[in-house]
C-alpha cells in the first residue's frame, strides 16, 4: 500500500502534533461525555425504572401520521 500521502515533507513537525493533539482532544471529550451519560442513565433508571424503547414508539407514531389525510 502506498503511504506517500502521510509524508508532509518539511511540515511533518507541525502537522503530526496537530493531528495527535486533535485526536486526543476528541477522544478525551468523547470519554468524558460517555462517562457523564452513563452516570445520568443510572440516575434516570434508579428514579424512573427501565429505559423504554422509543424506536418502536416513534415508528408507530409515524404510521399513525402517514394514514391520516391532509386537508
Amino acid at each position: 500500500m502506498n503511504f506517500n500521502f502521510l509524508i508532509f515533507g518539511e511540515y511533518n513537525l507541525f502537522i503530526w502534533p496537530a493531528f495527535i493533539f486533535t485526536f486526543l482532544s476528541c477522544l478525551a471529550l468523547y470519554l468524558k461525555t460517555f462517562k457523564k451519560f452513563k452516570k445520568q442513565e443510572k440516575l434516570y433508571i434508579s428514579k424512573f425504572g427501565q429505559v423504554q424503547n422509543t424506536k418502536n414508539n416513534i415508528s408507530h407514531a409515524k404510521e399513525g401520521l402517514l394514514n391520516r389525510p391532509v386537508f
